[in-house]
């Protein structure tokens, strides 16, 4: 995992309008891989929230932190619609991240249980 400092806000999916999951962080990549092999526990692995639909990056915690209260302030149609605005088909965005999408880090899990 790489040692990368970048604040951001993100929203997971279960899948495509399904459950949403916002959160915030500084290693994206990390935290991703976090959720996806269930180190998080919680919200996220209970319902499987592990498709990353959209993320934003900030230069500081306290910005990331105050878009993440905003967004977990939201009515669900408005996450939808932010969501929907640069992902129309809640494709995994992981690679554009530098991470593994979520195919690979699925069929990893599967193939170990």
């Amino acid at each position: 995992m790489r040692d990368v400092f970048q604040p951001c806000t993100y929203i997971l999916a279960s899948q495509r309008n399904g459950t949403l999951y916002i959160g915030v962080t500084s290693n994206l990549v990390q935290r991703l891989w976090q959720h996806r092999n269930g180190t998080t526990g919680g919200f996220a692995t209970r319902y499987r929230t592990c498709r990353l639909v959209h993320f934003e990056l900030f230069g500081t915690m306290e910005l990331a932190i105050a878009r993440e209260k905003q967004f977990k302030n939201w009515h669900r149609p408005w996450k939808i619609n932010l969501i929907e605005t640069d992902n129309p088909e809640w494709r995994d965005l992981a690679f554009n991240i530098g991470a593994e999408p979520i195919g690979r880090a699925m069929d990893a899990e599967t193939s170990s249980a």
